[in-house]
């Protein structure tokens, strides 16, 4: 099978497109096509990354775009259509994982069939968008939620959560944003420091984490951000000085590399409705790395980390509880490995990725066989 995927929004490396789907298509045997920004900005595809197995029949063959960021979206939009007119035709089936490329697909008499990946409440998110005017939001809101009926009715839908399905007239496959996790959990090691892994932003906590810093500073204890950060988010970095250690854009694995060892993972979202029908994928990010979890109270982290008994929940907005959890750890050595090993077996038993894979790979196949 040849699968043509298309982002022209997220990173080239992003964790859900390039190390968890293309990976499972190629060690599937398959042939991928991936159009994504793979320019300055956005940094290249990290290929030594991704194994491909001897079974393959190709490698990953990349076709470079520009991204859409902010207001800059048109000249994207216009080469992501003209790679997609090229390239879409020929293959079994088209995967895309932003909803701006509904607006540029191939004509149906030529296109495979298609399938949208819907990673987020787009409609919700847009109200945490500083780049879009507030007066806009509410209309861009409501041609996001046409857009999706539309695509409802024309293309195949896979979904990131199960609450997402409430915003469809049909039930459509889950496709989760479960981890990779190592068999044997990574003990503690290295300097006292806490980490975040993920995009930054002011709504996943930027200040909070800043003040963290701050806070934690005079107990030794580092805290560290990886992950691409938008501008609001730099300047609380900025202002952190070197209380902050900020380590942008890293690739998946090398970044819960970083987070192994760590007291604890941050995951401080704010009370955002694109945040609360989804479970943070760094949650499970930092589970499956043996690293206590520091959540917010967003409904599916709060009965996951409650659940495995593996971290704390703090209110949101409040970095002085955030850093009361941090120096529990901190005091406590016992109480940090007997969370983070919880974490890991949790982890082990239900969020592994190899077997959504399976399930994400044999749904593709049959949509493009029909």
């Amino acid at each position: 099978m040849h699968v043509v995927v298309c982002t022209v929004v997220h990173h080239p490396a992003d964790a859900r497109i390039y190390y968890r789907q293309i990976r499972a298509l190629v060690q599937a045997g398959h042939r991928v096509t991936y159009i994504a920004p793979l320019g300055e900005n956005a940094g290249p595809v990290p290929d030594q990354d991704l194994p491909y197995p001897e079974r393959a029949v190709a490698p990953v063959t990349t076709v470079a775009i520009p991204r859409a960021a902010g207001r800059r979206r048109l000249g994207a939009l216009r080469a992501a259509k003209a790679a997609l007119a090229a390239h879409a035709p020929s293959a079994d089936l088209l995967l895309v994982h932003d909803p701006e490329l509904l607006l540029v697909l191939p004509p149906r008499r030529v296109r495979p069939p298609t399938v949208w990946d819907v990673h987020e409440d787009t409609a919700a998110a847009l109200t945490t968008k500083a780049w879009l005017p507030a007066l806009l939001r509410p209309l861009a809101a409501g041609g996001v939620v046409f857009a999706e009926r539309l695509a409802e009715r024309r293309l195949h839908l896979i979904l990131a959560e199960h609450g997402y399905n409430a915003r469809f007239r049909g039930t459509h496959p889950v496709v989760p944003n479960t981890t990779y996790v190592p068999r044997a959990a990574a003990p503690p090691s290295g300097p006292r420091r806490v980490v975040y892994v993920g995009h930054i932003s002011p709504d996943r906590g930027s200040a909070e984490m800043a003040e963290l810093a701050r806070l934690l500073a005079p107990h030794g204890i580092a805290v560290e951000l990886v992950g691409p950060a938008d501008a609001a988010a730099r300047a609380h970095i900025e202002a952190a000085g070197d209380l902050l250690r900020w380590h942008g854009f890293v690739p998946n694995e090398q970044a819960l590399r970083l987070a192994e060892g760590a007291l604890a993972g941050l995951s401080l979202l704010h009370d955002e409705a694109n945040f609360r029908p989804s479970m943070p994928t760094k949650v499970v990010e930092y589970m499956a790395r043996a690293v206590p979890v520091i959540t917010t109270p967003l409904p599916l982290a709060v009965d996951l980390v409650r659940g495995a008994g593996c971290g704390f929940v703090v209110p949101f907005g409040d970095a002085a509880a955030a850093a009361g959890a941090v120096l529990k750890l901190d005091a406590d050595p016992d109480l940090r490995v007997t969370m983070g090993l919880r974490g890991h077996d949790a982890a082990l038993r239900s969020l592994g990725w190899p077997a959504d894979a399976a399930a994400f790979v044999a749904q593709l196949q049959s949509w493009a066989r029909a």
